[in-house]
This record gives C-alpha cells, structure tokens and sequence, in this order.
C-alpha cells in the first residue's frame, strides 16, 4: 500500500483538488433574489416562462400529446442601463491636465417606485432543446416540433432532439 502511495500520490492529490474545486460554490445564483443589483437580468425567470410557454404551445400540434421542454442556455444575456455621465477635467480642454468622470443610472419614478430605463437588452442565447413528447417517434411530429423550437429559439434543427415519453 506504500507503494502505491508513493507512486500515485500526485495524481491522487490532483484528483482531490480537482473534485474539490467542482464542488465549490461558484457564487452564481440561479433564481432572482430581492437583493440583485439593478443591472442584473434574470435569465431564470425568463427561461422558465419560455419553456412553460413552448410546452403549452408545442402539447396543441397535433400528434404531440404531453410534452417537456428543457433548454440550455449558452449565455445568460444582459441588459444596459441609461447611464447619466458627468466628466469634469481641469485645465484647457485640448490638453487636460486632470480629469474625472463620474457616473449614474437613470431612475425614473413610475407607480410601483423608482424603475430603471433598459437602453438595450441581449436575450439569452440557447445552446440546445431537448423536447419529450408522447409522439415522439413519428417522423412528422419531430419535423414539426423541430421547426416549432427552432422558430422560438434561433437554434438550428441539429441543436433540437426530440424524443418520444414513456
């Protein structure tokens, strides 16, 4: 047994840190919290929504029958903030000899409260769907339920698969 120890005692200590650093808590959140900062988007919520919405609208194809959706999303997306910026420099204004530049968001106050104006937004972007239906073996509800999801989610038709319920 000392031996063996002596030999593999890197690769096992490697192994260790490499099982304990997949088990650290990444400080990612997946669900919304009260205390997110204004910027933030909630891809969890929209994601949720987006799925509920594509099982109610994919069960009514016909041939469906009940069906499941599960997306994977490839990035979160993003939102930008209007930004009201102030720059002060000293000096002339060809060649400043100090400047500062200080900024903030725009909040605009409507009936439930103070409220952040979205200057652009970035959806998320999916890396595959994975769609379970009860006819999910016949070709022609694949096709369709393919080129459902596609049209929903940008992706292309090899990123879809659809498999039949049990």
């Amino acid at each position: 047994m000392r031996k063996l120890w002596d030999k593999y005692k890197f690769v096992g200590l490697t192994v260790l840190i490499g099982v304990g650093l997949l088990l650290w808590p990444s400080g990612k959140k997946m669900t919304g919290t009260s205390g997110s900062s204004p910027a933030a988007f909630e891809p969890a919520g929209a994601e949720q929504d987006l799925q509920a919405d594509m099982e109610e609208i994919l069960g009514a194809i016909s041939g469906v029958g009940q069906v499941k959706v599960l997306l994977t999303v490839d990035s979160d997306g993003e939102r930008q903030l209007a930004q009201n910026t102030e720059l002060a420099y000293s000096g002339s204004t060809a060649a400043p000899e100090d400047y500062s530049r200080r900024s903030e968001t725009v909040l605009v106050d409507g009936a439930e409260g103070d409220g952040t104006v979205v200057v652009r937004r970035v959806y998320p972007t999916y890396r595959g769907a994975l769609v379970v239906c009860q006819g999910g073996d016949r070709a022609e509800v694949k096709l369709a339920v393919t080129e459902a999801v596609a049209a929903l989610t940008g992706l292309s038709a090899d990123r879809v698969t659809v498999a039949k319920w049990q």
